[in-house]
């Protein structure tokens, strides 16, 4: 490979980064309005059970799924991070409660 085909693909290596770079501001951005909503929702959870409720854990989880697959994503990747996502909110409400 000469030096033109590998500034090249570098180049384009850093248009994808910078694109993802943009694509993770954005999901920050609404895991901050997720938190926001866990926030008001544990305002309102009278226990820990409540807050930890596995059932509701579960049908986020076939939502996120289903979604997944009405976008092209892989199912078990988006499973896998929003499983991520909801123990951190998760410790986060239980956190939360502790401190009144």
């Amino acid at each position: 490979m000469d030096d033109y085909d590998e500034n090249h693909d570098q180049d384009h290596l850093d248009a994808i980064r910078a694109a993802i770079n943009e694509i993770d501001e954005n999901i920050v951005s609404l895991m901050s309005r997720r938190e926001r909503l866990v926030r008001r929702a544990g305002a309102i959870k009278r226990d820990d059970a409540s807050v930890r409720a596995p059932a509701r854990v579960e049908q986020v989880i076939a939502n996120v799924r289903g979604y997944a697959g009405d976008h092209g994503v892989d199912p078990a990747v988006v499973e896998e991070t929003y499983r991520a996502m909801i123990a951190g909110f998760i410790e986060l409400e239980l956190r939360m409660r502790r401190a009144g």
